[in-house]
This record gives structure tokens, C-alpha cells and sequence, in this order.
């Protein structure tokens, strides 16, 4: 027996691996380990550390590649996908308006000189309606109604419909009814024209005009406008003229009909003249 092993002292694996091979033979009284006993053991130890290197050694490089194989996925798929669209850029809010000065105060010289063009204006406006050369008055007229005719009585003069016969004067027709259903005027001209024009003139009421139709040689009637009137009273003035221009009609016209929605315009409705444009 080896003096080191006697000694209790490991060998070296180089040592070990140099012992000679021989049989085992019974271990002499006293000796504490089998030479060929101990080689096999440090043997034995050797090949299990062996083993291990290796298998730490496998177990190392799998993972390293593992590792490298998941962060050029991780950095493939960072790269395939879309850049995020650059958020858009705020819109600026449009500044508000500035407020409009107010106007300065209108002396009264300035007021009533404002007044008294809005006279001329007026005034200008009626006398080219009045002196239109291509315009005629009615010549005969007839209605629904008539203000003092219900039950039976006979209504005054000054109320009756051929009072819209002629020019603008005083007088006028007056309908029969405040607020209920409709009201119409038929007035009638001496001379049928291709008609481009015609002129209601009103004392009072002309918001409830809803309905203009011209009527044929043949006597039929033909709608020109209907619906809701956007004339108001004219404060100008003491009358308002309600005014509608449509296209050169390709038939003669003889008569004009109006329709009054006696609800539009809670009141009565006084009609002074009414006039027709044509050749």
C-alpha cells in the first residue's frame, strides 16, 4: 500500500491513474483502505465529476441558444411591426371674434333724418309700381266673404270687393273672418297678358297671403307660389305691397287669385288694389 493512502492522505488523479493494476488481495491487519479499493472509488468520483462537467457544459449551450434564438424573435417581431402612426398635431382653437363696436348714440337731427329717408324710400318704391307702364289695375273683383255679410245681413260699401277696382286709394276689401280656415280674392283685368308679375297691395294682413294663381283665357287656374308669406308689415308707409315675379307664363292670363290663412294673421284683412304685369 501506497505510504500516502497509509498516512490517510488523498493521491492525485495522476497519481492514481499510475498505480499498477493487480489482483485485490486481502487487506493486511491494520491497514485502513484496499489499494485497488480506493483506486476504483477516486475513479469512480472522477467519472460522475466528469459526467456533470459535461452535462452543465450541454444544459450552458442550449440555454445560450435558446436565449439567442428568443431575443432575434423578440428583435424580428420589433421590427415587422408598424411604426405607430405620429399623433396628429392639435388644431387650434379660431380665435372668437372681435365684438362689434357698438354704435355710436344718433343725435335726433341724425334719427329724423333717417326717418324721413326711409319715407323716400318708400315713397320712390310705390310711385314705380304705381307708374309702370307694363302694369294694370283690376277691373272687377269678387270674394268668400265680406266683412258684416254673415247671417244674412248686407255688408257696408266701403268693405265690399270691388273696392281693390282701380288704383291704390283709401279704401279696400275686408274679409269676413279673424282666425277661421281661408279667405280669397279673384280680381279680374281688361286685358289677358303673358304675365311676369304680380302685385297684391295690402292695409293690413299681408303675412296671411298663402296662395297666388293666375287664371287662363281658357279659365283654368294655374298655381304660381304657394306658402308661408316672408312679408311683414311695412312701417314705411301705409301700405304694404306684396310682390311675386315668376317666369313669362306661355298661356294669356285674365285673372289672379289670392288665398288668405286667416290664422296666420289673427285679425282681418284688408286689401286695397291688386295689379298685373305682362304683354
Amino acid at each position: 500500500m501506497d505510504a500516502r493512502v497509509r498516512e490517510g492522505r488523498a493521491p492525485a488523479w495522476r497519481e492514481i491513474r499510475a498505480w499498477p493494476l493487480r489482483r485485490t488481495m486481502p487487506a493486511r491487519h491494520g491497514d485502513p483502505l484496499v489499494l485497488m479499493s480506493s483506486r476504483n472509488t477516486a475513479l469512480a468520483s472522477f467519472a460522475a465529476l466528469k459526467t456533470y462537467r459535461q452535462t452543465m457544459k450541454h444544459l450552458t449551450l442550449t440555454a445560450l441558444i435558446a436565449s439567442t434564438l428568443a431575443l432575434s424573435a423578440c428583435g424580428k417581431k420589433h421590427v415587422d411591426q408598424p411604426a405607430p402612426a405620429p399623433a396628429p398635431a392639435p388644431v387650434a382653437a379660431a380665435p372668437a371674434p372681435a365684438p362689434k363696436p357698438a354704435p355710436a348714440d344718433l343725435s335726433d337731427a341724425d334719427r329724423e333724418r333717417a326717418k324721413k329717408q326711409a319715407l323716400l324710400d318708400y315713397a320712390t318704391m310705390e310711385d314705380k309700381y304705381i307708374n309702370d307702364p307694363r302694369a294694370q289695375w283690376a277691373t272687377g273683383a269678387t270674394a268668400s266673404s265680406t266683412f258684416g255679410d254673415d247671417k244674412g245681413k248686407t255688408p257696408a260699401s266701403s268693405n265690399l270687393p270691388d273696392r281693390v277696382v282701380g288704383p291704390v286709394d283709401d279704401g279696400g276689401w275686408t274679409n269676413n273672418h279673424q282666425d277661421i280656415g281661408f279667405d280669397w280674392l279673384e280680381a279680374s283685368f281688361a286685358k289677358p297678358v303673358s304675365a311676369t308679375e304680380v302685385r297684391v297691395v295690402f292695409d293690413q294682413g299681408v303675412e296671411a297671403m298663402s296662395k297666388l294663381e293666375l287664371q287662363d283665357t281658357d279659365g283654368k287656374w294655374n298655381t304660381v307660389w304657394s306658402g308661408l308669406a316672408e312679408e311683414k308689415h311695412d312701417a314705411r308707409g301705409r301700405r304694404t305691397w306684396f310682390v311675386r315675379t315668376f317666369e313669362k307664363t306661355p298661356y294669356k292670363v285674365k285673372a289672379v287669385k289670392i288665398t288668405l290663412a286667416n290664422n296666420v294673421y289673427n285679425n282681418y284683412k284688408v286689401v286695397n288694389a291688386v295689379q298685373l304685369v305682362g304683354d
